[in-house]
């Protein structure tokens, strides 16, 4: 089966970019393509990790329920991705930030994830 969309970046919310962006630089190898106070990106092996600065960022609680991440995937044609995707069983919230630059979608799970030309 052909792929539907390809991961392109993994963005971690946090308290502390730079902080974050260091140790994973070290874990990975990677190195920092770009950042400033409120963002790191590290690229490597084909993707981006990135972390940004969300104002009173809680740690996650273990299971918890609280988004602490999403996905990125870049797709070729973003009405037929959306689509697709929306017929494997993810939904679409109403509030669109992307302003048509991007979708974002909840998998069957409720984890958000965008859909990016």
């Amino acid at each position: 089966m052909p792929a539907l969309a390809q991961l392109t970046t993994v963005v971690l919310d946090c308290a502390d970019p730079q902080a974050l962006g260091e140790f994973y630089r070290q874990v990975t190898g990677w190195e920092v393509t770009s950042g400033d106070a409120d963002s790191v990106y590290l690229g490597g092996d084909g993707i981006q990790l990135a972390f940004v600065r969300v104002p009173d960022h809680q740690p996650p609680a273990w299971p918890g329920g609280a988004k602490q991440a999403h996905l990125d995937f870049q797709v070729a044609d973003l009405d037929l991705a959306e689509k697709q995707v929306l017929a494997l069983g993810a939904t679409k919230p109403d509030f669109q930030p992307g302003e048509g630059q991007w979708t974002v979608l909840a998998d069957p799970q409720g984890h958000l994830l965008c859909l990016c030309p």
